[in-house]
C-alpha cells in the first residue's frame, strides 16, 4: 500500500481565505454570545473544488473550540431522490441517541408529523402534507436547539440535496430570527432546477452570499511554496496555476502528486505538471483506476453506486468479491486517494461506513465511468441487498429508480409501496418519481389504471395540470371500477377546479354521474356537480340549478354522507340566494348528527374534500349562527395543525377563523388571524381562491377598524383588483373593492366596481345583502348625486334583509335607509337598526349603529355606549368619530 503522506501545510485548503474564516468567525462569536442572540445564516457559493468543504470544516473548527454542538449532513449526486436524505443526517443522530419516550418528548406533538421523516417513528396511515412536515422539522430544531445550544448546523453540497430537504431548509430560514442556531450551507452555482432551486434561492433571500473565488496566480505560487519549499521556482509556480486554473482542491492534489513523484519544483520539470492533473480527474481518474486491477475497479463502482454509509461487506456484495478481496481493494483505494477512511467527528450519518470518498468530484467521475447496462445492473443488485436487510420499498427507491425497465411485475409493487410510503412521510414529489418509473416498466394491463390513480393522487397538491391527464388516461382504462372510480372522477373535477377550469369540473362529474343507478355513487357524484356549481363565478348559473338541488334534497333525510354532503350544499345555495335563514338552517342541521360533523366528513377526511365544510360554516356564519360556524372554522384550524397540514388547509383555516372574528366583531383579532392566512398562502401561491379568501377579508377587516390607507397598501401589494377568481369568495369582492375605492376617494370608481358587482351577482342570483353587500353603499355613494336610485336601492335591501330574516340583515338595511332620510324619520329608523342589530352577534355592525343614532338623536349615553363598543371591536376608525361627537358636546338641536 502507497502511504497517504499528510499535507505539508495544514491550511492549504484554506489557501486565500482569510475574509471568510473571519466572517465564520464573527459568525460563531454572535451565536455564543447569549442565548437570546438570533439565529445567523451563511452560504458559501463556488464552483467544485474552490474549498467550500474546507470552510465548513474550519467552522467545524472554530465552533467546537467556542464550545459549539456542530451538526453536520452533504448532499449527494446521486442520493437527490433520497426524501429528507440530508436532513435526516443532521438530526437522526441527535434523536436516535435518546430513548424513544424521550424523542417523543422532546418533539411533542409534532413526533407522529416530523418523526417518519426523520427515519425514527413509522409512517401514518394517512398521507402526510409536506408544508406540515417542514413545520415539524423546524419545530424539532427549535427544541433540540434549546437543549444543545450553542447549535451549528453544516449542510455541504446542498445543490445536491434533497428537495424535501430544501423545502423545510427555505421553511427554517424564514425563523432564524426566532431560533438561536447558526446555519452553514455551501452549494455550487447552478446545478439545481425546480422546486428544488427555488427551495435553495429562498434560503438565502435577502441574506449576503460569499462567493468564492479561484486562487489568484500569486495565491497558487504562495501555496505551492509553502507546500514543496521556498525554492519553488516562479515559471514551475506559474505552470502549477495554468495547469489547475486556480481551482484550490486541483492544486492540492497536484501538488501532493508532485510530493509523491519528488519532483524538483524548477521550471525544467514545469511542463510534466499537466499530465500529473490529468489523472486527477475524469479519463485520467479513471484510467488510474483500471491501474489498480479490475477488482478494485469493481469495488470503486460498487461504492460510488452505494453513495453513502459504504462498508466492507455491503461493496464485496455489490462487487461480487469475497471479503478479504474487498478489504484489499478498499486498502488500494485508500492508497490512491480515492478512498478514505470517514471522519466520524464530520458527519451525520447514524450507520455504520468504513469509507467515503477523498471528494465527491472524484465520486461523480466514477459513477459516471461505469458502463450503463452494467451500471442499471447494480443498482438492481443494491436494490435486493436494500429490500434483504428490511429496509423497505422507499430505502430500495432510489435503485429502483435506475433499474431498466423490462416488464417486472415485482418492480412495480415494490415502486407502488415505495410511492406510499413516500406520501406517508410527506414526500409527494418523491412519489410521483415511483411511480412514473413504474409505468416505464410497464405495469400489467390489469394494473395500469391504478397506477395511474396513484400517480394523480401523489401529483394533486404540486401539479394539478399534470394530475389532469393522468387521471384522464386511468379513467379511459379499464382497471378502475366501484368507489375507486368515482374516486378517481372525483379528484378530478377537483384538479380542474383548481387549474382553473370550473365548467371542466361539473361536465366531468355530470357525465359519470349519468353512467350510474341511482344510489349512493351517483348521490356522491351529483352533489360533487352541484357544489362545484355552487362555487363558481361564473358569469350565469346553471338554468333550474338551484330549483334541481333543492327537489333532490327535499328528499334526502341525512341518512348517509352522501345525503348530508346534499344538505350542506343545499343550505349553502340558499344562503347565497337570500331565502329564509330559519328554513336554511333547518337544512344545514339534518346534515350534522347529534350536532356534530359525521364520521367521514371531517376536515382531513379525503372524500369529500375542504370545499363542502367551508361550506357548512359559511352558511352558519351569514345566518347569524355564529356559535356553529366560529366552533367549525377553529375545528379545522385543530384539525389541521394536529395533522401538520400547514399548506394551503391551513391557510384557508386561518383566513375562515378571521372571518368568524370579522363577524362576530373581533376586529384586531380577525386582522391578525388573517395576517397568518396571507403569510401561509404566498407559499403555496398567489391567485389561488384560498389567497384571495384572506386578501378579501383583510381589506375588509381593515376598512371596518378605519385603516383606510392600510387596506389600500394591502390591495396594492397582494394584487386585490380584477380580473377576480373563477370561484366564489366570501364576502364578495366586488362589493369589498368597491368599498375600498369609496374610502380613498375614488368614487366613481367605487360606484362602478359596486355597479359591476349588482351585475354579477344578479346573473348568479345572489341575493343576500349581507355578503353581498354592493347595494347598501351604492344607495350611500349616490344619495346626493341621484336620491331616487339611491332610494329604490334602500328599499330593495330591506326587502331583501327581510325576505332572509336575520336580524344582522335587517338592521343593516335600517340603517342604510336612515342615511337616505332626515330629521326624526331618520332617528326612528335608526333607532330600529340598533334594536335589531342588539340582537345580532355581530357586534361591529351593533357599534356602528349605536354611534349613528347617537349622531342622530344627538343622544350622549349612545354614543358612549357605541364608543365603549366599538373599542371592544378595535374599530379605531369608529371610535375617533365616536370620540370627536362627543368632544363636540351633544345636547339638543
Amino acid at each position: 500500500m502507497t502511504e497517504v503522506r499528510p499535507q505539508a501545510v495544514p491550511s492549504a485548503a484554506l489557501w486565500e481565505r482569510d475574509e471568510e474564516v473571519a466572517v465564520i468567525t464573527q459568525a460563531v462569536e454572535t451565536l455564543c454570545a447569549d442565548r437570546s442572540s438570533p439565529g445567523g445564516l451563511l452560504v458559501f457559493r463556488g464552483e467544485a473544488g474552490l474549498g467550500k468543504t474546507a470552510l465548513l470544516a474550519e467552522t467545524r473548527r472554530i465552533a467546537e473550540h467556542r464550545g459549539c454542538t456542530v451538526w453536520s449532513a452533504r448532499g449527494g449526486e446521486t442520493l437527490r431522490s433520497v426524501p429528507f436524505n440530508v436532513v435526516r443526517q443532521l438530526l437522526q443522530p441527535a434523536l436516535v441517541s435518546m430513548l424513544p419516550e424521550e424523542a417523543r418528548e422532546y418533539l411533542g406533538d409534532w413526533y407522529d408529523i416530523a418523526g417518519p421523516a426523520l427515519g425514527i417513528a413509522d409512517p401514518g396511515e394517512r398521507y402526510a402534507d409536506p408544508q406540515g412536515v417542514y413545520e415539524g422539522l423546524v419545530a424539532a430544531v427549535r427544541r433540540l436547539a434549546r437543549r444543545d445550544w450553542p447549535l451549528v448546523l453544516l449542510v455541504d453540497d446542498a445543490h445536491w440535496a434533497d428537495q424535501e430537504t430544501l423545502g423545510w431548509l427555505a421553511s427554517f430560514a424564514e425563523r432564524l430570527a426566532d431560533v438561536s442556531v447558526l446555519v452553514v450551507v455551501a452549494r455550487r452555482p447552478g446545478e439545481i432546477s425546480g422546486a428544488g432551486a427555488r427551495h435553495l434561492d429562498a434560503v438565502a433571500a435577502d441574506r449576503p452570499v460569499a462567493t468564492l473565488g479561484a486562487l489568484t496566480p500569486e495565491g497558487a505560487a504562495g501555496l505551492t511554496r509553502a507546500t514543496l519549499g521556498e525554492h519553488a521556482d516562479a515559471a514551475f509556480c506559474r505552470e502549477v496555476w495554468a495547469v489547475t486554473g486556480g481551482n484550490l482542491y486541483e492544486t492540492v492534489e497536484l501538488l501532493a502528486k508532485v510530493q509523491d513523484a519528488e519532483l524538483e519544483p524548477v521550471e525544467a520539470h514545469a511542463g510534466e505538471l499537466r499530465d500529473l492533473n490529468r489523472s486527477a480527474r475524469g479519463g485520467g481518474l479513471v484510467a488510474r483506476l483500471e491501474q489498480l486491477g479490475i477488482d478494485a475497479t469493481r469495488f470503486a463502482w460498487a461504492a460510488a453506486i452505494l453513495g453513502t454509509d459504504i462498508t466492507v461487506a455491503l461493496a464485496a456484495r455489490l462487487a461480487t468479491l469475497d471479503v478479504d478481496d474487498a478489504a484489499r481493494c478498499a486498502e488500494r483505494l485508500r492508497g490512491a486517494r480515492i478512498l478514505t477512511v470517514p471522519d466520524p467527528s464530520a458527519t451525520g450519518r447514524t450507520a455504520p461506513a468504513d469509507l467515503e470518498f477523498v471528494n465527491p468530484l472524484i465520486a461523480t467521475d466514477v459513477y459516471k465511468s461505469i458502463p450503463d447496462a452494467l451500471r442499471r445492473a447494480m443498482h438492481g443488485i443494491a436494490a435486493r441487498i436494500v429490500t434483504d436487510s428490511g429496509r423497505g420499498a422507499a430505502a430500495a427507491a432510489r435503485h429502483l429508480l435506475e433499474v431498466h425497465p423490462e416488464d417486472d411485475e415485482e418492480l412495480v409493487r415494490q415502486l407502488r409501496e415505495a410511492a406510499r410510503e413516500h406520501l406517508a412521510v410527506g414526500a409527494p414529489d418523491a412519489a410521483r418519481r415511483c411511480l412514473e418509473r413504474a409505468l416505464e416498466e410497464p405495469p400489467r394491463p390489469e394494473v395500469h389504471a391504478q397506477v395511474l390513480y396513484e400517480l394523480g393522487c401523489a401529483t394533486f397538491l404540486t401539479a394539478p395540470a399534470r394530475t389532469i391527464g393522468q387521471l384522464r388516461a386511468a379513467l379511459g382504462m379499464p382497471g378502475l371500477d366501484g368507489d375507486r372510480r368515482v374516486d378517481a372522477v372525483v379528484r378530478l373535477s377537483q384538479a380542474l377546479l383548481h387549474n382553473d377550469q370550473p365548467e371542466e369540473a361539473v361536465r366531468t362529474v355530470e357525465a359519470e354521474a349519468a353512467r350510474l343507478e341511482p344510489g349512493p355513487a351517483q348521490m356522491r357524484l351529483k352533489t360533487v356537480q352541484f357544489m362545484w356549481e355552487g362555487i363558481h363565478a361564473g358569469e350565469t348559473a346553471s338554468p333550474g340549478r338551484s330549483e334541481r338541488l333543492a327537489e333532490l334534497a327535499a328528499t334526502c333525510t341525512g341518512r348517509d354522507n352522501s345525503e348530508r354532503a346534499l344538505l350542506i350544499v343545499r343550505g349553502f345555495d340558499a344562503m347565497m340566494r337570500g331565502e329564509n335563514a330559519e328554513e336554511i338552517v333547518e337544512i344545514c342541521d339534518r346534515a350534522l348528527v347529534n350536532g356534530r360533523l359525521a364520521p367521514g366528513l371531517g376536515w382531513t377526511d379525503s372524500e369529500w374534500g375542504v370545499e363542502l365544510l367551508l361550506m357548512l360554516a359559511d352558511t352558519y356564519a351569514y345566518t347569524d349562527r355564529l356559535d356553529r360556524a366560529e366552533s367549525l372554522y377553529h375545528e379545522a384550524l385543530h384539525a389541521y395543525d394536529t395533522a401538520g397540514w400547514s399548506g394551503g388547509h391551513l391557510a384557508l383555516a386561518h383566513a375562515y377563523v378571521g372571518l368568524g372574528h370579522r363577524r362576530r366583531g373581533r376586529l384586531e383579532a380577525a386582522e391578525a388571524a388573517l395576517r397568518e392566512s396571507l403569510r401561509l398562502a404566498e407559499r403555496v401561491g398567489r391567485g389561488l381562491p384560498l389567497y384571495w379568501t384572506a386578501t378579501c377579508n383583510l381589506v375588509d377587516t381593515l376598512l371596518a377598524r378605519g385603516h383606510v390607507d392600510e387596506a389600500w397598501e394591502v390591495a396594492e401589494r397582494y394584487g386585490f383588483a380584477p380580473p377576480y377568481p373563477s370561484t366564489i369568495v366570501l364576502p364578495d369582492p366586488r362589493s369589498v373593492r368597491g368599498r375600498l375605492l369609496l374610502a380613498v376617494g375614488r368614487v366613481q370608481e367605487g360606484v362602478n366596481e359596486l355597479e359591476a358587482a349588482q351585475k354579477a351577482a344578479t346573473a348568479r342570483g345572489h341575493h343576500n345583502p349581507v355578503h353581498v353587500f354592493w347595494a347598501a353603499d351604492l344607495a350611500r355613494a349616490l344619495a346626493t348625486e341621484d336620491p331616487a336610485r339611491a332610494a329604490r336601492l334602500a328599499v330593495d335591501v330591506r326587502r331583501q334583509a327581510e325576505r332572509f330574516g336575520t336580524d344582522t340583515a335587517i338592521g343593516d338595511a335600517l340603517r342604510v335607509a336612515a342615511a337616505l332620510e332626515t330629521g326624526q324619520r331618520a332617528v326612528r329608523l335608526a333607532a330600529q337598526a340598533v334594536t335589531y342589530l342588539e340582537s345580532s352577534p355581530c357586534q361591529y355592525e351593533h357599534a356602528v349603529a349605536r354611534v349613528e343614532y347617537g349622531i342622530l338623536a344627538r343622544s350622549a349615553p349612545d354614543l358612549e355606549r357605541g364608543l365603549a363598543l366599538a373599542r371592544s371591536c378595535g374599530a379605531d376608525g369608529l371610535v375617533k368619530r365616536a370620540g370627536e361627537e362627543l368632544g363636540a358636546g351633544v345636547g339638543p338641536r
